[in-house]
Parts: structure tokens; C-alpha cells; sequence
């Protein structure tokens, strides 16, 4: 992928010193040379041991040193651009832009029309891409809901893959569930662009592994990063330790086990083709140590992935990070308060793409329709304070002040008129007019605005097709499409 020269923004929010900064990446090069992880892909383990990796007499452990490590980082892209079917969308990690998207890939959803949780269907995966697609403020569509309604691994990714890119022209990133339906996934996308060059060149799709906490390479998703790493197509390589079951319960630990687990993803990339695009992740959180369940809304889930997010600064590495969960099983003030303050602080320390970030809560169990309407609008807010306040001669405005003077007012100044647009964030559910006002409309709910925004947008978003002769061959080649 092409190198990006933009200078990275400055972070807003920085957890760890520069003293922490430096502590966690000698500690995490420390733990992959003296114990590394176990790899139980025999392609990856092949692939890492030509790069220069010590597999161990057990055949499973690989070991790593910290030149090979350090010559990953390196070789490994600084920028990956996830490009929309129209270039408009296409979404540059590069460092000096954060970028919003869906994720969870939830087996429920909250019914639109009876607001009842239910299993999550193919609908589900169709309607929910539409729906983001219309959403001016979320950028990337990691598919968010997994089909219950299909049963075989390779059918699902297909499928979920198919429609989803069907229903928008943003970036469509998601999971896969088989080697099978990932290569078919390719194939099908291969179809669509014109050919495999013309994926790699353009890469409107991506996918998501996992490095296994603790410290495993499954596999069949080390399988899947060989395959797609020999194409060029972006993969991402998260992991998922959690403090104080998956990983020490402190969150200096739990950090330092994200940073030395992706970096493993990281360095099989690059063992398998130097240069291939490769974006590393946490989704890493907390436990709940009185009934063992994960905690995906509290607020030490938001600050290990802002230090994630600064460690991979520190490496020059695209990131992939989390925020905007909620454990709330309604859409409610609680819903509200965890997804903004965590979409707010992990932005505020410039990952380059943060995932789950619109629509998920109940634990990461449940997509809420209308939530993601409601997301959309923080993430709004939260890309102006991202914006920050731009100083110049004519924001500062020192003439006007000394023409208008003591005891004026600046309502009918031109000044105002250029900058009242743009210089405040309009939400579109955020009800700020007056109580009489509010009361003669209707007294309505933000959950309620939610619903009927969510239904215009749903009724008049046009996705641009698929050219029906392609579709009709893609059709034919993948039966196992549905609907």
C-alpha cells in the first residue's frame, strides 16, 4: 500500500508516559524472544521459521527474536488505505485521522419493530449495512451481526461478505468463520474489482484475525493470514486479553500483553510477504470478578485501548481499536454515557480506526438499531472536539472586536454569518429547543427521534448496485448466496 506523508496529529489523550511508553515495548519484546507463543499453523510456524523465528522442540512453540520483531515493525506499511467501492469513502490509516466504525459481530439485534432482543438474521446483516451506509458519521462498516439463520461456516462468510458490500459502498471489514468461505470471500471480491490486481490495488474489503489470549496463533486463522498476506489484502490482527482471566488484572499487564499479541500477527505478516498491509488491534478489557463476566463498558476498557492505540503510534503501525460499547441492554442514559465517553477518550488518543464504535451493547451480544442511530451522533461530537479549535487572523477576529467595541453585540456581523455553520456541531436527535417548544412537538424522547430518524434514513438511502451483469455471474458462481 502507498506511504502516506501526512504528519500524524498530535494525541489529545495519553495515558502512559514516555517512561511507561518505552517499559511496555522492551517487556513485550522481552516475553516473545523468552517465551513467544504457541503457533498451531503449520504454514505460519514454516513461514516464521524462514524469517528467522526459533520454533521449539514441541513443534508448536515459536519463539521470536527481537530483530525479527523490530525488522516487522519496520517493513510493516505505516499507512493502509481501506478503500470504499467509491473512492470517496476510502479510509487512509495513516495517523492523521481517526476513523469510526460498527464491529461485534452480535448473535442478537433489538427487533426495529417491537424493540425485543431476538436472534440476529441475514436481514439483519443487509439492514444493517444500509443503514450505516446513510449515517454521515461512521465510516467503515465492520459487519456487526452474525446470521443464525445459515449454519455452514463458509455460507455464513459469503453471505455476510455479499450483502453487506450489496448495501454500501463504504469499506466492509469483518470476521470469517472458515478457510473455505475466506478464500471464496476473496474470490467473490476478486470478481467485483476486476481481477486479484485490482483488489490489492484497491482493497474494498478486509479482514479480521485474532491472535489467541494468551499467546496463540489458532490454526485456522493462521492459515487465513498466510493466504491473505500472499494477496496483499489488509488483515487485521487484534487480540483480546482480559484483565484478570485472559490476562494479569492489572491494566499495565493487560497493555503490554496486547502490544506483544498483535505483534505476533504483526511479524507473521511480514514473515510471509514484507510489505504486506497489515493493521494492528486490541479489543481488550476488564472482568467483572463477581460473576466472571467481561466488562465492555467500563471506562478501563476505553483507557487500555487508548494506550494500545499510543503504543502503536510508537511503532509507526496503523491501529485498530475499540470503543463505543456499552453492558446496558436498553438504549438508555447508561448506553449513552459508556459509548461516548469511550469513543470520545479513544479518539482523543489517535487510533487510526476504532471499531464497535456505532450500535453494540449488552455486552457485545446485542446490535440495537437505534443505538446506532444515537452513536452516530456522538461520534459527531466527538469528531469536533477531534477538530479541536482552528487559531488564525480570522477566527480570532481582533479587528471585528475593536470595531464593534464595548456594549455591541455581533448577531448581524458577516463574520458570524461565514462562521455560523461550521464552527458548531448541529445534531440532528440532540432536542435543544425551548421546554414549551418541546412540549407543543410532542415531548419526544432522544430514543424516540432515534426511531424515526433511523426509518427516514433506512427509507430513502440508495446504495449505488452492482452492475447486473456482474451480479448475475457472481450469482452464479456462488450459490450458496441467499435472498
Amino acid at each position: 500500500m502507498p506511504q502516506i506523508s501526512k504528519r500524524p496529529r498530535e494525541c489529545l489523550y495519553r495515558p502512559l508516559t514516555d517512561s511507561g511508553v518505552k517499559q511496555i515495548a522492551s517487556g513485550a519484546m522481552r516475553i516473545l524472544a523468552r517465551s513467544g507463543a504457541r503457533v498451531y499453523s503449520a504454514r505460519s510456524r514454516e513461514a516464521l521459521a524462514r524469517a528467522g523465528a526459533e520454533v521449539c522442540s514441541d513443534n508448536l512453540t515459536v519463539k521470536f527474536p527481537r530483530t525479527l520483531v523490530e525488522d516487522a515493525i519496520a517493513s510493516a506499511p505505516s499507512a493502509v488505505t481501506l478503500c470504499g467501492r467509491e473512492e470517496r469513502y476510502d479510509a487512509c490509516l495513516d495517523g492523521s485521522r481517526v476513523y469510526y466504525g460498527t464491529g461485534g459481530t452480535a448473535i442478537y439485534v433489538l427487533d426495529r419493530e417491537t424493540g425485543a432482543r431476538r436472534k440476529a438474521t441475514l436481514r439483519d446483516v443487509r439492514e444493517n449495512a444500509r443503514l450505516m451506509h446513510a449515517l454521515p458519521n461512521v465510516d467503515l462498516f465492520t459487519i456487526n451481526v452474525f446470521p443464525n439463520d445459515i449454519a455452514i461456516p463458509a455460507e455464513v462468510d459469503v453471505n455476510r461478505f455479499y450483502w453487506s458490500i450489496k448495501n454500501t459502498t463504504k469499506h466492509v471489514m469483518g470476521g470469517v468463520y472458515s478457510m473455505e468461505g475466506a478464500a471464496r470471500v476473496v474470490k467473490m471480491a476478486e470478481l467485483l474489482a476486476g481481477g486479484a490486481g485490482a483488489l490489492a490495488a484497491r482493497p474494498f474489503i478486509s479482514f479480521i484475525t485474532l491472535i489467541v489470549s494468551p499467546f496463540k496463533v489458532d490454526a485456522m486463522y493462521g492459515d487465513i493470514i498466510c493466504m491473505l498476506a500472499e494477496k496483499g489484502i489488509p488483515v487485521v490482527t487484534p487480540t483480546e486479553p482480559v484483565c484478570g482471566t485472559t490476562s494479569p488484572v492489572t491494566l499495565a499487564s493487560n497493555v503490554l500483553m496486547h502490544v506483544a499479541e498483535t505483534l505476533v500477527g504483526v511479524t507473521l505478516v511480514q514473515a510471509v510477504r514484507k510489505g504486506a498491509p497489515v493493521v494492528a488491534g486490541s479489543v481488550g478489557s476488564i472482568t467483572n470478578l463477581q460473576s466472571m463476566c467481561m466488562v465492555t463498558g467500563g471506562i478501563e476498557r476505553a483507557m487500555i485501548n487508548s494506550a494500545t492505540a499510543q503504543m502503536a503510534r510508537h511503532f509507526r503501525l496503523p491501529f485498530y481499536s475499540t470503543a463505543g460499547n456499552s453492558d446496558a441492554k436498553v438504549e438508555d442514559a447508561q448506553a449513552g454515557a459508556e459509548s461516548a465517553l469511550s469513543n470520545l477518550l479513544v479518539g482523543m488518543s489517535g487510533a487510526t480506526y476504532i471499531h464497535d464504535a456505532a450500535g453494540l451493547m449488552d455486552q457485545d451480544l446485542t446490535v440495537s438499531y437505534d443505538k446506532l442511530v444515537m452513536d452516530d451522533e456522538i461520534i459527531g461530537m466527538c469528531r469536533r472536539v477531534l477538530r479541536g479549535i482552528e487559531v488564525n487572523d480570522d477566527t480570532l477576529a481582533l479587528e471585528l472586536l475593536e470595531q464593534v467595541g464595548p456594549g455591541g453585540n455581533y448577531m448581524a456581523e458577516e463574520h458570524t454569518v461565514a462562521h455560523m455553520r461550521g464552527e458548531f456541531y448541529k445534531p440532528e436527535l440532540a432536542d435543544r429547543s425551548r421546554y414549551d417548544e418541546w412540549v407543543a412537538q410532542g415531548a419526544s424522547s432522544m430514543r424516540d427521534r432515534a426511531r424515526l430518524r433511523r426509518d427516514a434514513l433506512l427509507n430513502r438511502c440508495v446504495v449505488p448496485d452492482i452492475p447486473a451483469a456482474l451480479e448475475r455471474s457472481i450469482r452464479a458462481q456462488f450459490p450458496e448466496i441467499r435472498g
